[in-house]
């Protein structure tokens, strides 16, 4: 019995330190960087191993992807959930790290269909929540109204958010500060100041 436990808690390590492996590979070089060799010569185990756990490697890649989509998602609730909801909601989105994870996973989708439709389901998810919670927060704030529906301002926020993380990859950020700073003023103006300490923070109201 003890045998069996620890032999499981080894598929789940050797399992976990494979998905670690790829995610750190992708960020660092990008996914084409992330293959058996790479993978099991970082992680130190035989490459046998990726095929167990995964059967292929479209099979890593969307397992990969849904644990990172999971936290994320985990993460936007609480966002969502908190005192000043549209600030923690733009400072989520606006993360490089993850933003350069998600545009990895866009770019891997172009070659693959299976990364392509998991994304897809993903998205509409993330969509749904978000727009569940935002409708009823702008109708607290006295703004979603046909002038500013709520899909509107999701749009625009992680749009311009994953446009400008894009930009400045490319070490371009012309007009990027002022464009951040009318964000941050539509935010200030529905929810004050940030405030860092949402336990006991209490929104603005407009």
């Amino acid at each position: 019995m003890s045998r069996t436990r620890r032999s499981i808690a080894e598929d789940s390590e050797r399992r976990t330190a494979l998905l670690d492996a790829a995610q750190e590979l992708m960020l660092e070089e990008g996914y084409a960087a992330v293959t058996t060799r790479r993978l099991t010569a970082k992680v130190g185990v035989n490459s046998a191993l990726v095929y167990y756990y995964f059967d292929t490697m479209d099979g890593l890649f969307i397992e990969l992807f849904r644990r990172s989509a999971d936290r994320t998602y985990a993460r936007q609730e609480e966002a969502l959930a908190s005192p000043q909801p549209l600030w923690a909601l733009w400072e989520l989105i606006h993360d490089p790290a993850g933003t350069a994870l998600t545009m990895e996973f866009a770019a891997l989708a172009n070659h693959r269909k299976a990364i392509r439709s998991e994304i897809a389901a993903s998205a509409r998810r993330f969509r749904m929540l978000q727009l569940e919670r935002l409708t009823a927060v702008l109708e607290g704030y006295g703004l979603a109204d046909k002038h500013l529906p709520p899909i509107s301002v999701i749009l625009m926020l992680s749009g311009l958010s994953r446009f400008l993380l894009m930009e400045e990859a490319f070490d371009l950020d012309i007009g990027h500060a002022e464009t951040i700073a009318v964000i941050e003023r539509f935010i200030r103006d529905c929810e004050g100041e940030r405030v860092r300490d949402d336990a006991t923070a209490e929104p603005h109201r407009v």
